[in-house]
Order: structure tokens, then C-alpha cells, then sequence
């Protein structure tokens, strides 16, 4: 049986909780496909959230998980991408509700809002919920515009 594959990205202000958050993937039983940032030298979020986002949106892999200082700019970046729904969340609740209502297959962590104990709590309620489809997923698929 063929891994899930999961995309991962981060600038500099995401590194700290990188590594964490891949091992937590990979407990999981995740594939993960990491696309840097690979230091904590300064560096663009959008370099790293990119190729991880066309994954997603080709469908090569499931899920990804973004991580910068505010989670705003991997999820705008990530947004961009038709059939990429990011979720930003800084509680556990927010990654649950994320997938269980919205479908989402992006998690974006704010690290310099959350612990890495709590990104790590949001990865694991990210994944292991499920969509709860019915009155949700028309909400869902009306949120792609083309």
C-alpha cells in the first residue's frame, strides 16, 4: 500500500518546528516530500510554498503543511492554487474544524504564535479528522472561483 504524500515548506521563521513537525508526519505513516527551507538564514516563504502547493494542486500530494512567523503569507501563497484549500489555524480546534467542515488540505502554522508542542497537537487533529461532507461540502465547492 502506497504512502499518503505530504508536501512541506517554511522560511526561516518556520525552521525551528520544522523537523518536529516532519517527524510527527512520518509517525503518522506519511510520506513527506520536504521543500525547504533548510536554515534559519533570512529567506522568502514564497520560494518553498510553491512547488509544495502545485503538488497539492496536481493532486501528487494529498496534504501539505506551510509554516512561517504569521502563517499569513504561506496562506495567501498557498491560496492561490486552485483546489488548495489553506487553513491558518493556532489552535487545535481550528485544525480539526478545518478539515472536518471546510475540507481543507493545507495546515499553515503561525510559529511565532504557537509552541511547537501545539503545532505538533494541530498536526496530529489536522490529520486525523476527516471530512464531514453534507451541508459542508456545498460551502466547499463553492469556494473555487474558475
Amino acid at each position: 500500500m502506497r504512502k499518503i504524500e505530504v508536501a512541506i515548506g517554511c522560511d526561516h521563521a518556520g525552521f525551528a518546528i520544522k523537523e518536529s513537525v516532519i517527524s510527527k508526519l512520518k509517525k503518522l505513516g506519511f510520506f513527506v516530500h520536504d521543500f525547504g527551507t533548510y536554515s534559519s538564514d533570512s529567506t522568502d516563504y514564497p520560494d518553498y510554498v510553491h512547488p509544495a502547493a502545485k503538488m497539492v494542486e496536481s493532486g501528487k500530494a494529498k496534504f501539505a503543511v506551510f509554516i512561517c512567523g504569521s502563517g499569513n503569507g504561506v496562506s495567501m501563497t498557498a491560496n492561490k492554487y486552485q483546489n488548495v484549500r489553506a487553513a491558518l489555524c493556532w489552535k487545535v480546534n481550528l485544525a480539526e474544524l478545518a478539515r472536518q467542515h471546510n475540507n481543507a488540505n493545507v495546515l499553515c502554522i503561525p510559529q511565532r504564535f504557537v509552541s511547537k508542542q501545539m503545532a505538533l497537537k494541530m498536526v496530529n487533529a489536522f490529520f486525523s479528522a476527516e471530512f464531514e461532507g453534507g451541508r459542508h461540502e456545498r460551502r466547499v465547492n463553492k469556494i473555487a472561483c474558475c
